[in-house]
Order: C-alpha cells, then sequence, then structure tokens
C-alpha cells in the first residue's frame, strides 16, 4: 500500500489498538503477534523524487538510498529497481547511502530483513515518475508532444530525434513532477528485475577501496578512546585526569557526565592513556553469574503472555500420553567483523558524523540532544557496515565521538577495542523453550503447548515507544519464530519476558534461530513417536491456505533437490527443518557425518520462496551468508558471563565457524506471489534444527541445547 494509505490505516489502528486494550487485552494481544508474523513494516520515510535522485552532467543517475548496505547486496537491488522503471542501463545508476541532511530518511531504519521488501513498489513509483519528468523536459528540448517521446536503454527519441540523459541534463533548467501517478510495468514486462547481476560494491570491496566507518578520514583527524564499564551492570560515577594527561601523544583527557576518555594523536596512545585514568564506577550489589543468569531466563521464572490460542490445548495437555522437551540457546555475541565506532567533526554551528550504523535518524537525534544543536544541523554521514547484525541498531558512541571532537576542536575518531564489543556491547539473549504435545490414533497432533522464555530483545531497544509494551505484552523479538504454523486444533503459544541484569538486544533473526531450533526438534520427535517420515509428517499437518502452500513448497523442492528418502553415503545422515520469517518460507536439510566424536556438517540444501525476486544471486547470497553465520551459532558460538565478565571476550577464544567448517550449500529459488518478502534472516531458523534431526538419525541422541556437542 501506498504510504498515505500507511499513515491513516496506522492511525486509525493506533486508535483501535489503545481502546481494544482496554476492553480485551488477551485476544488483541494475539492478534498483534498475528499481524507481526504476517505483516512485514512498509517504508515510513519521506521526500520526493527530488530528494531520492540527481541527473548528473555526464548522464548517470544518482539514487540515494534511505537503507545502509551491510553485506546485503541492497544497494544492487535498488539499482535494478530504479533501472527498470527508469528505462536505462543499470549501471548508469549510482547508489549512494543518503545522509541525514541529503537524501531520503527511514524512520524504521534498516533491518528485519525489510529493505527491499519495503522499498519496493514505492522505489518504482520514484522512479517512473523521475521518467516522465525527463520525458517531459526531453520534449520541451526536442518541442514536441511529450506522449510521443520514448525512452529505451536511457536513449531519448521521438521521431527522428534524440536526446542523451547527459543532454537533458544540460538543457533542463527545472523540474516538475507530474500530476498523474505513473503506469508501473506489469511483473511479466521486467527486463532487469529478476536478472542475476554481479553487485557493482564488489569489486571496490575486494580492492580495499570500499569506504566502512572505520576507514573515515578527515585532515588534522585526532584520535580517541573512552573507558568502559569492567562488569556487567556497572554505572561511570566519576572520573580525574590520573597520569593520563601526561601520557606520550595526548591532547586532553575527556570527561562528560556519562564517561571520561583521552584524546591523543593515535589510537595506540589514546588507548595506553585511558588506562591510567581514575575512575569510580558504580558497581552493581551482585555481580552476574552464568548459573543465575540462566535460572532467570527458565520457563516460569518472567512474565508470561500469550501470544497464539486455538482451540483447548491446557485441557487436552492435562492427562496421559503427553510428549514433553524442552530445549535451550546460550548467550551469543554479534562478532562482526568491524568493531563499533565514529568519526566526529564538531564545529560551532554544525556537526558531521561519518559512521557504519543502521540508525541515520536515531543517532542525528541523539548527537543532537548531547550537543544542544538542532537536528537540521547535524549531519549522519553512513558508510558500509562491516557487518551490521542489529549490533549497529543502536549507535551512541556517535555521541562520545561528538563530545571529543567539541572538546579539542578538531575530527576525533572514535572505535572501540575488540574486548570492548564482547563486554560492553548487547547480546543474543539466552533462552529455554518447553514443549508438549498430544498424538491421536492417526498419529496426527491434536494439542500442542510451546512456551518460549527469554531476556529483552525489542523491548530493550530504544527504537521501540514504550507505550507498546504495555500493549504488546510480550517481545516479538523474542518469540519471532515461535508461533506454531501447523495447522493443529489445539494450540497455547506463551512468551515469557525475562529481566536480566545483562544488556541483550537485536541479534540476526532475533528469537527465529532458538525458537525453530525447539520447535522443528521436536516435530521430529513427534514424527519419530508417530512413526512418520519427517517430511510427511510436516506436509500433512501444514494448512491449506496461501502461507500454507508456500511452505508445502519449499519442503517438497529442497527434498527433491537434496534427495531426501534416498540412499546417503555410510557414516551420513539427512536431517530437515523449515519455519516462515517475514511471511518467506524456507526449508533446509543439512547432511551430516560423526569425525571424532564431533559433529560435521558436508552440505546444506537450502529452499526459499521470497516472492518476487530481484536481483537471484543477492538472494542466493544472502541464504548462504544466513546458513554459515547460523551454523556457526549452531555448532560453535557461546558466550558466558563469571563475575560479571562475559568471556571469552575476543577473536580466537571465541569460538566460531572457520572455512574447514563451511559445508557444500545449494539454494533453491521459488518464487510466487508479485511482489518481494524478506531474505537476509529467514534462513536463520532451520539449521540449528535440520542439524539435530540429522544427528538423531545417526546416533538416536536427541540435542537439545545448543551449540549442539555430541558429549
Amino acid at each position: 500500500m501506498n504510504r498515505r494509505k500507511f499513515l491513516i490505516r496506522t492511525g486509525i489502528g493506533v486508535g483501535v489498538t489503545v481502546g481494544m486494550a482496554l476492553l480485551a487485552k488477551a485476544p488483541l494481544r494475539r492478534a498483534i503477534a498475528a499481524f507481526a508474523d504476517e505483516s512485514p513494516l512498509p517504508y515510513a520515510g519521506t521526500g520526493g523524487v527530488d530528494v531520492w535522485f540527481e541527473l548528473t552532467a555526464e548522464g548517470n543517475i544518482i539514487l540515494y538510498s534511505p537503507k545502509v548496505e551491510m553485506g546485503q547486496g541492497i544497494l544492487q537491488a535498488l539499482a535494478q529497481i530504479a533501472a527498470e522503471e527508469l528505462e536505462v542501463d543499470w549501471r548508469t545508476i549510482i547508489v549512494k547511502h543518503a545522509s541525514s541532511q541529503h537524501g531520503p530518511i527511514d524512520k524504521f531504519s534498516t533491518g528485519g530483513s525489510l529493505s527491499v521488501s519495503g522499498l519496493f513498489n514505492p522505489l518504482r513509483e520514484l522512479a517512473a515518475t523521475f521518467r516522465e519528468m525527463i520525458k517531459e523536459n526531453a520534449a520541451a528540448i526536442m518541442k514536441v508532444d511529450a506522449s510521443t517521446v520514448m525512452i529505451e536503454n536511457g536513449i531519448l527519441k521521438s521521431g527522428n530525434q534524440t536526446l542523451t540523459l547527459a543532454q537533458v541534463a544540460a538543457q533542463s533548467k527545472e523540474w516538475k513532477e507530474p500530476t498523474a501517478e505513473p503506469k508501473l510495468k506489469s511483473n511479466n514486462q521486467f527486463n532487469v528485475i529478476g536478472k542475476e547481476l554481479v553487485r557493482f560494491d564488489l569489486l571496490p570491496k575486494i580492492k580495499g577501496e570500499g569506504i566502512f566507518g572505520i576507514d573515515s578520514l578527515l585532515p588534522n583527524m585526532l584520535f580517541g578512546s573512552v573507558a568502559r564499564p569492567p562488569v556487567v551492570g556497572a554505572i561511570f560515577k566519576s572520573a580525574s585526569e590520573g597520569k593520563a594527561a601526561t601520557m606520550p601523544g595526548v591532547v586532553k583527557v575527556v570527561i562528560e557526565k556519562n564517561f571520561a576518555g583521552v584524546v591523543a594523536t593515535s589510537r595506540f596512545e589514546a588507548e595506553q592513556a585511558k588506562r591510567a585514568l581514575d575512575i569510580a564506577w558504580n558497581m552493581p550489589a551482585e555481580l552476574a553469574q552464568q548459573e543465575k543468569l540462566e535460572a532467570l531466563i527458565k520457563v516460569g521464572a518472567g512474565n508470561p503472555v500469550n501470544v497464539q490460542k486455538e482451540g483447548n490445548a491446557s485441557k487436552m495437555l492435562s492427562g496421559e500420553d503427553v510428549i514433553e522437551a524442552e530445549y535451550f540457546s546460550p548467550f551469543g555475541a554479534h562478532a562482526h567483523m568491524e568493531p563499533n565506532g565514529a568519526l566526529a567533526d564538531v564545529r560551532e554551528d554544525a556537526a558531521t558524523i561519518k559512521m557504519s550504523t543502521q540508525v541515520v535518524m536515531m543517532t542525528r537525534k541523539e548527537v543532537a540532544a548531547a550537543l544542544d544543536m538542532d537536528e537540521e544541523k547535524v549531519n549522519i554521514e553512513p558508510a558500509y557496515l562491516g557487518g551490521g547484525f542489529g549490533r549497529r541498531l543502536h549507535t551512541p558512541h556517535a555521541v562520545e565521538a561528538a563530545l571529543m571532537s567539541r572538546a579539542v576542536g578538531k575530527p576525533v575518531h572514535v572505535f572501540w577495542e575488540r574486548t570492548e564489543e564482547f563486554q560492553n556491547g548487547f547480546l543474543r539473549p539466552a533462552t529455554h523453550n518447553t514443549l508438549k504435545a498430544k498424538l491421536d490414533s492417526k498419529g496426527m497432533i491434536e494439542a500442542i503447548e510451546h512456551n518460549t522464555s527469554s531476556g529483552d530483545v525489542a523491548f530493550s531497544s530504544p527504537l521501540l515507544p514504550s507505550f507498546l509494551y504495555g500493549i504488546a505484552g510480550a517481545d516479538f523479538g523474542a518469540w519471532r519464530g515461535g508461533l506454531i504454523q501447523y495447522n493443529i486444533p489445539n494450540i497455547d503459544t506463551i512468551s515469557w519476558r525475562c529481566k536480566l541484569p545483562i544488556e541483550t538486544s537485536w541479534w540476526r533473526g532475533l528469537g527465529l534461530l532458538a525458537n525453530t531450533f525447539a520447535i522443528e526438534s521436536f516435530m521430529d520427535t513427534l514424527a519419530n513417536q508417530a512413526k512418520a517420515d519427517p517430511l510427511e509428517f510436516r506436509l500433512k499437518h501444514l494448512p491449506d491456505t496461501e502461507r500454507g502452500s508456500r511452505m508445502k513448497g519449499v519442503l517438497k523442492a529442497v527434498a527433491e533437490k537434496a534427495g531426501w528418502g534416498k540412499q546417503v553415503a555410510d557414516g551420513h545422515a539427512l536431517g530437515l527443518a523449515c519455519s516462515v520469517d517475514v511471511n518467506t518460507p524456507v526449508a533446509l536439510i543439512a547432511e551430516i557425518k560423526i569425525v571424532e566424536n564431533e559433529i560435521k556438517v558436508v552440505k546444506v540444501t537450502c529452499a526459499i520462496d521470497p516472492g518476487v525476486i530481484v536481483n537471484p544471486d543477492g538472494v542466493k547470497s544472502q541464504c548462504e551468508g544466513a546458513i554459515i553465520m547460523s551454523l556457526s551459532a549452531s555448532l560453535f558460538e557461546e558466550v558466558t558471563v563469571k563475575d560479571g565478565v562475559v568471556t571469552p571476550n575476543r577473536f580466537g577464544y571465541y569460538n566460531i565457524a572457520q572455512m574447514r567448517d563451511a559445508p557444500e550449500i545449494d539454494v533453491v529459488l521459488l518464487s510466487t506471489g508479485d511482489a518481494p518478502r524478506g531474505v537476509g534472516e529467514p534462513p536463520m531458523g532451520p539449521i540449528a534444527a535440520a542439524i539435530g534431526n540429522a544427528v538423531f538419525k545417526l546416533t538416536e541422541k536427541r540435542l537439545s541445547r545448543l551449540p549442539l556437542r555430541l558429549s
């Protein structure tokens, strides 16, 4: 739907939501959960054609993207979408990140696998509008009626006359948007959308020419380093210079209300001097310990909200023959390649921040508030992100860089050390899942209950207004992937919100990995109890709906591609799992073997149906990246907390998948529907369960804790 309809419906929806909350909180919360599960957020930015596009003297078209590139390939996809309606060679389109002062800003930031799906129709409308504006100006130059002007591969034609885009740019004095809405192509007319094209940002990155936040430079730049809490829960109290001010290279010790740091002529000097500051911390009454943290996230320890209810599962599951299971996932780090940081240049009446961030608008607001400066005077210039995964959905370190720059009157480059990322960044929360079910006499599930318990994901984020907590009740980030997608007459899904003394928040896929691991491992347990093939068992339980049909499609496609049911090599086994996220169904089959009592994933076959596919190569790459990342989390990654210290706290000690652990990956693309759906996170869901289900086939041992280990 268009932006106007979205705003109208959202305004009505908020009023209805608040009113209903007072009358029927439980049904409302389940309705909100169902909406969040099935309805991705549309684009919610601002600006017309003149904000999005520029036609250059060279005949190139600059497209300013409100979404940032963090490896997911969206800038290439946006170039293809725009080129489709503009009728130009996609290589003439130069895609740049929009800054907070130049280009559109998306209020929903970059995340949630929403970039291509959210911008698909708005960008096509904008590009088509710009196409008509170019044709109108070309018509005026050629002195013909605009209806006679055609544009083919960037060349304007009317009769025997032709103009290039460069000529139109040179001879156009003003631009007017047409009053009528432009006609968009139908899907069967696409020539650029759907083509497998090599990303334009790939070669520069391989050659080291791509500018990430950490690469940002300005003349006379200095380096800053900030002291951070030594343990979980410690809060800055006060500081003095200590010996830091007299150490080599130090330009200034900066002590602010909430932090203390050092500005020096090199990063090494700044970091060394920081350690010489005298800092007092308000320490927590009790240091965080792993055992107590795990106890806090146990089902029953937090506040429950029923987010899905069909029939009367509690009554059905109160008798005999109830099958039960529980699953656990640990805390996890983001472990992205580029640490967080920013380059700030603060002047008396303006501030420029160059950085890697997923939240341009929020960062501008926080920097402006800290500097007591009008937001319009703060320019956030986003760079390429060396990994995002939700870690950059809050970037308050921009404030630190800005305050240090203001203190010295020069640009200051502030970046975290790796150990600070582990200790002071937010973590993926640990989870506890319990499931109960009962089978009928025909081996079909007649009742199921799923309890998912976790620390905060979305609810801990400043992205969300606090009033939503009371209305929604359950953290949609924590229960993401936790709703039962199967056609079962009696269902209860309960989300338990647990308050932890450690900061947890967004992590790629949010709760998808842990919740799918629990549900899909349990589905195999139930299939085994019913003496049914796991694939057929799932297919029989899927609803005869449009969404159920798409899930059946990916299950059948992955089974055919991977040879499900056929003989595999001795000592090998196949495991199956599926999930749906941002309305995109994914099914995976993992082929595994056991080597010296360790699980080795030999091959992963993936089938995904993301709707309209803009760039097949980009979708495949996203699937491959998500599979590797989720495989790493499933088999290796885990952090623990002892005496308030997160450990491991650096690469080398933090166990992560390496090249030798990478399996062969085969991706099958299906495309149903008339618009794109999300891609970046959906493949994160099924891998842990698929591996665990294969392990059970091979060993008859059901693994219920991540990372998956045989001993």
